[in-house]
């Protein structure tokens, strides 16, 4: 793989110690602005919205500018953002930072996904998009416990100093190793004088029906796993009766399993795309059930944490791949579309898993919501590969119509095979 997919997943660790560390330092961060815990947790939900805006918006913005220059201007963006939130003298300046860091992270990931499948032959870009979504995972894994303590042992300014720098690193190797010009970007002639669609084309492309449905189980495929996901410490806790100071690190296993299965579905998805989005979409439906079943038991937990991470964001890279297949014509805008239909997904799935503890339907609940939510996807998968342009349909168009197989085929000895 190109040393360039290292530089992007270097921006994509950074951005995800942005997302989720402040999770580990709420109290720190309130009890320093004087704010409620409630309060400091709108720097969690003002973030993930902002993400949504940035992701359509940003990239609808820079479908003109040069895909290499606006990598670079949006980890300016997210450096600058970073800075102001370790500086930042009172709440509302640190929320205008997370707010700033926020809109590069969809788009980021938008325009790094299509330039990762740019910088590789056509059957490996799903493992190319996997490899800038490494970076994601590993800060799931080590960045968000080791940015916690250092925050706690230094104060919660210190990790925020240490993200910053790490956008600076990502600055620099993204200037020495992505290529100047990677693929055609809208609107800026390529090296035979052809030009990209343009936003117009950008826009174009959602008129597809399996770029919606395809955003449409992003949404419900994510949002079924990160439903669950977020109400796990109550889970742990009060369920499979770990103590609390044990959940950051239990948790270490579900990032080990969102690195595993982030590389293995992105390699699993370049050699068939839609059966393996529709085995792990029904997978992770049975993972979630099982792990509602078997919660009372700390071993079974361990192993379906390890589990749910796999195989949840193992559907990621073949999500983004096929969603920019069928926005092939201009994937830029579309791609976006889709990260931001991840963080809608996150916000759906852990506002339905709050209704289930409102309803008083226990801390398992929200892994029955998941599992619900996920299933509805596995059928929305379905639809979308036997409808016009989807998997299913295209093998079936590809095959001989009866009658129209050409010359007769010469006999075959007896004892021996011939496909069909």
């Amino acid at each position: 793989m190109p040393v360039a997919l290292w530089a992007l997943a270097i921006g994509g660790f950074g951005i995800g110690l942005t997302e989720f560390v402040i999770m580990g330092l709420l109290p720190e961060v309130a009890t320093d602005f004087g704010v409620t815990e409630t309060v400091a947790g709108y720097l969690i939900s003002g973030y993930a919205l902002s993400v949504a805006v940035g992701a359509v918006g940003l990239t609808a913005a820079l479908t003109r500018v040069d895909r290499k220059k606006a990598l670079l201007g949006l980890m300016i963006l997210f450096i600058a953002g970073n800075l102001v939130s370790a500086v930042a003298p009172t709440y509302e300046l640190m929320m205008l930072g997370r707010v700033v860091a926020a809109l590069c992270h969809g788009a980021f990931f938008g325009i790094g996904a299509v330039v990762a499948a740019d910088l590789v032959a056509r059957d490996r870009r799903a493992a190319a998009i996997s490899i800038m979504f490494a970076g994601l995972t590993v800060a799931n894994v080590l960045g968000v416990p080791f940015g916690t303590l250092l925050g706690q042992a230094a104060g919660w300014r210190s990790t925020f100093w240490a993200i910053t720098g790490i956008g600076v690193l990502a600055f620099i190797g993204i200037t020495l190793l992505v290529p100047a010009r990677v693929g055609v970007p809208d609107d800026v002639a390529g090296p035979s004088g052809q030009t990209g669609p343009g936003l117009r084309g950008e826009l174009a492309a959602f008129r597809a029906p399996q770029v919606w449905l395809s955003i449409v189980v992003t949404v419900l495929g994510f949002g079924g796993m990160f439903g669950a996901f977020t109400y796990m410490a109550f889970t742990l806790t009060e369920v499979s009766g770990f103590a609390s100071s044990t959940v950051p690190w239990l948790l270490i296993l579900f990032g080990a399993g969102l690195f595993v299965g982030n590389l293995v579905g992105g390699k699993a998805a370049d050699k068939n795309l839609g059966a393996t989005l529709l085995t792990l979409l029904v997978l992770l439906t049975v993972v979630l059930a099982v792990f509602a079943l078997t919660a009372t038991s700390q071993v079974a937990t361990m192993i379906s944490l390890v589990l749910m991470g796999a195989v949840g964001f193992a559907t990621v890279p073949g999500l983004q791949m096929r969603v920019m297949r069928h926005a092939s014509a201009a994937p830029t805008l579309a791609s976006g579309a889709n990260i931001a239909a991840f963080n809608l997904g996150n916000a759906f799935g852990a506002w339905l898993g709050g209704l289930t503890l409102a309803a008083g339907l226990g801390y398992t609940s929200p892994l029955w919501a998941g599992a619900a939510v996920t299933l509805v996807g596995v059928v929305v998968m379905v639809v979308a590969m036997l409808v016009r342009g989807g998997e299913r349909a295209e093998a079936r168009a590809a095959r001989p119509k009866p009658g129209r197989q050409g010359p007769e085929r010469p006999a075959v000895p007896a004892g021996q095979l011939v496909d069909q």
